[in-house]
């Protein structure tokens, strides 16, 4: 059997109905206590004094913790130990948790949060990337990929345009903010309710904490409301404050953050600061090409490495570069400690090739698809990545050319074009952009996955996965994996909440590999039970387990058809294992962070987009009219649920693109910091018109039933937006200069890309 792939997603109703359970609605338990968070108001400063009389005695308080009254390592960094649970004498950002107020309501202990006399001596603060640049501030040295000769190159190159460019970070806004629950248990152990993408990170960390062992310490993840990176690393504090709190007082805890100090104490999207120097020839092939790019990781260590090597490994985008230098710093700035995002650096690295291969269609007067075109990865040569990775899967060429025909992209920018001759204010812009992501982690070890599946004798199934659900339809796909597998409906098979003493040492359900990785370990597991079920088939009705077959809740042998729920009955009462474990790593994968080369990708997602917008060149503002999407998702496992993926990536990125900004004033505080202040994209947001279709293309790779990551690529297809944007400010000035536009692309940022080119003198 294969998998249904219009499967609705596993909790739909519950999600519709307000029935799914989160964190918060968890009842609970009879003396819970509730946290929260008294963060620092200064970017960057000793602490002389601090002083919580007041905190202590306000109404409703149990207790107050500060950095002392840690048992174990006061350190939660998922990869350097630079990030305190709580800050212990030095504070590096605004927002950063100095102390905890546990209390009998949640209302008691925020309000007593606001009651600290805390007295700073602040110190010169690093606030943007580009005086980290200046100060050579990182938290991590430089890395660099290099191939070939890209300075003798750019030296003989017939073209060369210099740069720099800036674009803007971004809020995950999970609808579910950041949430723990620790509930004490005997033996001096703890089981703890986390909204978070990595349960075992969060059993190492509390264990860490606590001086505990990890076998100590229970993590469930039912699900989450929305995570999208920011739920990988950053969910610790909370997880371990509570627990710390919950093993000190021996009472429930619950830490659920207000959104204004969600938004105050969690790391975002890396915002970039890069300058770039790149040759070309008259066709617009780029010949070399120098990029340094600075991310502003704040104020720790947190992801910023692997970002910053996903963004470097993502430069290239689809295009083949002979000769190039790709450097990338993490700058360390006084602002919330930045994290994993929706792509993961990718995004970042890919929009800097696409803002310069812009740049050069609009110098040579060419068609910006056509340049494109020319520069793309070639099928048998020209066909190694810059970190020496062979591409061997590329479709770009048939994809594209699929999208250009089904958008009717070349007609459309003509009637543009005249449109636009005509339109004095209105100014409409297209444009069509690539996407090439690599999937799997580049640290290589967490390319794995375990599952345990559990066959009942009444027939039902339940699968335990490494995986968490954060709304992606994981664990519906787990499930039609192992439905598929053992031959029966999907209504059989539930997933089970992921816990950490069920399938241990997991990986963070990121990089898009959620599906890839615990799929093939379920799958591995139901194709054992399947495996001993066959041979009990053939052993009571004859003929070979090899031509068994399982279909339609029915085990076809020698002839005979018996129901599913029959055979595992049988099996049961002779004695037949019905449980099995799974495991799964990605083959083939190798990465030398030294050198920034290897394999560290099991494949590439494919895909494009054409984006068409109106600008107001009185206003500034910008609608999207119309977006073509066309995505590789390989052979999919479930079309409704990816096209839901790619349809939300490409939003998101929009927001990200367009008017989701982040704004810190000089003295390094968020003031973009709730709803009111920050907006995401809604529904008006959407395009007008919104089509989208999935890619007909196989996974060359053997991923579970050939299909491919739909969670991170389709963001990338957002671009298109952006470069729309700007190709409507650019008829202004006759399409005859590069506006100057950087994201996010806000109606402020377009009227002055607009008055910039009117003021020129054509």
């Amino acid at each position: 059997m294969k998998p249904d792939k219009q499967l609705p997603h596993e909790s739909a109703e519950l999600h519709v109905s307000g029935e799914a359970v989160y964190t918060d609605d968890i009842p609970e338990l009879t003396g819970t206590l509730h946290c929260a968070l008294g963060l620092s108001q200064c970017a960057h400063a000793r602490i002389i004094n601090i002083d919580l009389t007041a905190v202590r005695a306000a109404a409703g308080v149990v207790d107050v913790l500060t950095a002392k009254d840690i048992p174990g390592t006061n350190d939660c960094g998922p990869i350097i130990a630079d990030d305190p649970i709580l800050a212990d004498g030095l504070v590096q950002c605004i927002g950063q948790p100095v102390f905890a107020v546990i209390a009998t309501s949640y209302e008691a202990a925020r309000s007593a949060c606001g009651k600290a006399q805390i007295d700073y001596d602040e110190l010169p603060a690093i606030l943007t990337p580009k005086q980290a640049l200046q100060e050579e501030s990182y938290v991590v040295p430089p890395m660099h990929c290099h191939r070939g000769e890209p300075e003798e190159k750019l030296l003989s190159a017939a073209h060369r345009i210099k740069g720099e460019l800036s674009i803007g970070g971004q809020e995950q806004f999970y609808l579910e903010g950041q949430i723990s629950y620790a509930v004490p248990k005997e033996k001096d152990s703890l089981h703890v309710y986390c909204s978070t993408q990595h349960p075992t990170e969060m059993q190492h960390h509390i264990a860490g904490a606590l001086n505990l062992s990890a076998h100590a310490v229970t993590v469930e993840v039912r699900r989450m409301g929305g995570g999208f990176g920011g739920k990988e690393s950053q969910s610790a504090v909370f997880a371990c404050v509570a627990s710390i709190a919950a093993h000190r007082l021996q009472r429930p805890v619950k830490l659920r953050l207000d959104r204004d100090d969600d938004f105050m104490a969690t790391g975002k999207r890396h915002c970039f600061y890069y300058q770039y120097d790149v040759g070309y020839d008259e066709a617009g092939i780029i010949q070399a090409a120098k990029i340094d790019m600075v991310l502003r990781a704040g104020y720790s260590t947190d992801l910023s490495p692997p970002v910053a090597s996903r963004a470097v490994c993502h430069f290239d985008n689809a295009y083949y570069l002979s000769d190039v230098s790709i450097r990338a710093m993490c700058g360390k700035t006084n602002t919330q400690s930045n994290t994993a995002f929706r792509g993961f650096g990718g995004p970042q690295g890919a929009i800097a090739i696409e803002y310069i291969i812009d740049d050069i269609a609009r110098n040579l007067g060419q068609e910006p698809l056509d340049v494109r075109r020319r520069n793309f990865y070639g099928k048998d040569s020209r066909n190694t990545t810059p970190y020496q990775q062979v591409v061997k899967d590329n479709v770009i060429y048939e994809l594209v050319d699929q999208l250009e025909h089904s958008s009717d992209y070349r007609r459309r920018k003509q009637k543009i074009r005249e449109f636009n001759k005509h339109s004095p204010v209105i100014k409409k812009g297209i444009a069509l952009t690539p996407v090439k992501f690599g999937i799997s982690f580049n640290v290589v070890h967490l390319n794995q996955a375990g599952a345990l599946v559990h066959v009942y004798t009444d027939g039902s199934i339940m699968v335990n996965h490494g995986g968490t659900e954060m709304g992606q339809g994981l664990h519906t796909k787990v499930a039609q994996v192992v439905a598929a597998t053992l031959g029966v409906g999907v209504s059989r098979v539930r997933s089970s909440s992921t816990v950490t003493d069920k399938v241990a040492n997991t990986s963070a359900t990121a990089a898009s590999t959620g599906a890839d990785l615990n799929g093939k370990a379920a799958q591995d597991a139901a194709l054992q039970i399947k495996a001993r079920l066959a041979d009990f088939a053939a052993e009571q009705y004859g003929g070979q387990s090899e031509a068994v077959v399982f279909s339609e809740d029915q085990v076809l042998v020698n002839g005979s058809a018996v129901r599913f729920s029959e055979l595992v009955s049988a099996a049961y009462e002779a004695r037949v294992q019905l449980w099995s474990d799974g495991f799964y790593a990605t083959p083939g994968l190798s990465w030398n962070q030294e050198t920034l080369t290897g394999n560290p990708f099991y494949y590439f997602a494919y895909g494009a987009a054409v984006s068409e917008v109106a600008i107001d060149t009185l206003t500034g503002e910008m609608k999207v009219l119309r977006a073509d999407l066309l995505h590789d998702v390989g052979n999919s496992l479930n079309e409704a649920i990816d096209i839901g993926q790619v349809e939300g990536g490409f939003i998101q990125g929009l927001g990200w693109l367009t008017f989701e900004e982040l704004y810190w004033n000089d003295k390094g505080r968020l003031l973009t910091h709730a709803p009111s202040t920050y907006k995401i994209p809604a529904v008006n947001d959407c395009p007008v018109d919104f089509r989208t279709t999935l890619f007909d293309n196989e996974n060359q790779a053997d991923t579970i039933f050939r299909s491919k990551a739909a969670g991170e690529p389709p963001l990338l297809l957002s671009f298109s937006v952006l470069f729309a944007i700007r190709d409507a400010v650019a008829s202004v000035a006759d399409y005859q200069v590069n506006p100057k536009l950087e994201a996010p692309a806000t109606p402020e940022r377009i009227l002055q890309a607009v008055a910039a080119l009117q003021s020129m003198d054509h």
